[in-house]
């Protein structure tokens, strides 16, 4: 029989890094009905086959600029279909690098810059909503 591989517990809310896009300390919603994860982004467009991004981080607003990216057709929570760009980065949580496609939109009417599908958190993590800032709390020690 095969090892079950180690699944962290994660609350509801957390706070996590992007290392591939040098952010640190972002807050995030776990989102357990939401497939994929996304990422509060502004000026998102394509020229010439690179994706242009503007993210807002601790010390204000930086560019990125990406080759590595696709586009999807996703299911927003008001259920309205909408095409949205893709990329592929890493999420460092319980100091422990994950893998993740985090979809760009525009989340500025939302409390957290980040939401963590379950895409991500499967076979890999446990949710208790009743907990918080367990990734970020065992950082801080």
């Amino acid at each position: 029989m095969a090892k079950e591989k180690q699944k962290y517990v994660i609350g509801r809310l957390d706070v996590i890094d992007l290392p591939d896009l040098g952010v640190e300390n972002i807050h995030a919603k776990i989102d357990t009905g939401a497939y994929r994860s996304s990422l509060h982004c502004k000026k998102v467009h394509e020229e010439e086959g690179v994706l242009y991004f503007t993210l807002h981080t601790d010390t204000g607003y930086k560019e990125y600029a990406t080759k590595d990216w696709l586009q999807k057709v996703v299911k927003s929570s008001n259920g309205k279909a909408q095409k949205r760009y893709v990329i592929k980065t890493r999420m460092r949580i319980f100091g422990k690098n994950f893998k993740a496609s985090i979809s760009l939109t525009d989340r500025s009417e939302m409390k957290n810059p980040l939401l963590i599908g379950r895409k991500i958190l499967t076979n890999k993590f446990i949710v208790d909503v009743s907990q918080k800032n367990l990734s970020y709390d065992q950082k801080k020690k």
